[in-house]
């Protein structure tokens, strides 16, 4: 896969305050004000991308004692690309003891055409806080899906805590639009929280609505999934599921 760009991002939180924040080509990271009286760093889209032979990298690292929000100033949209092939987008967390990080990056629109792969991974301390929210929309209005491929994988204090993976689009595993999956939905997400209060008291399994529901991890996490036909539904369930974590 060739002729795509390579770039990468890199956030570094700590108590004093943005020790270091740098992008290159399509990812652009900006400070910005924070609500909550944290930190808070906005990506925003320099140019389109990723596109096809792309290789995009984004490395968070939050030191102890530091609370920071990233967020995105509008949806990603994953394009095919002149030389074709797929892209590559990876992201790296890492959360030190008695930090807090929040995750939002935004939507990730699946264009017609399009091949993805998503890697995030998250390395946790014990005593390490997360709030991570992932949402795909597959295709543009009246549009047909790209193929997207991402991987989630969360580890807490050196212990696995999630590992999942999905594959929606052209070239994914036959079912994938079935009703045992997104049963037509053209948007799918998920929202990961991870609390050292939920290893004592964990989360009742309950559902949000037709389409989404809420359910504990083996550890002191909290994941909400959800399906929905559009990007605003989508955003509703998950809401709905922070709002039942209290917020």
């Amino acid at each position: 896969m060739t002729g795509g760009v390579a770039a990468r991002a890199r956030i570094t939180a700590t108590r004093e305050g943005l020790a270091v924040l740098s992008g290159e080509g399509p990812l652009a990271p900006r400070r910005t004000r924070a609500a909550d009286g944290g930190l808070r760093v906005t990506l925003v889209g320099a140019m389109s991308g990723p596109l096809g032979g792309d290789r995009l990298a984004v490395e968070v690292d939050v030191r102890a004692g530091a609370r920071l929000t990233v967020d995105a100033a509008a949806a990603t949209v994953a394009l095919p690309g002149p030389a074709g092939g797929a892209a590559r987008y990876d992201v790296r967390l890492t959360v030190a003891a008695g930090a807090v990080l929040y995750w939002l990056p935004g939507p990730l629109v699946s264009a017609a055409k399009s091949v993805l792969v998503l890697r995030t991974e998250a390395e946790l301390a014990e005593g390490a806080r997360l709030v991570l929210r992932e949402e795909a929309v597959l295709g543009r209005h009246g549009e047909a899906p790209g193929t997207l491929t991402s991987r989630l994988s969360v580890r807490y204090a050196g212990v696995p805590l999630l590992d999942q993976e999905t594959a929606s689009g052209p070239g994914a595993a036959p079912g994938w639009d079935g009703g045992a999956v997104l049963g037509g939905h053209r948007a799918v997400g998920q929202l990961l929280c991870v609390d050292p209060e939920f290893a004592e008291k964990p989360v009742a399994a309950r559902p949000l609505g037709d389409t989404a529901a809420l359910m504990p991890l083996a550890g002191p996490g909290a994941l909400a999934t959800a399906v929905a036909d559009d990007g605003l539904g989508l955003r509703r369930a998950l809401d709905a599921g922070l709002a039942a974590l209290g917020g």
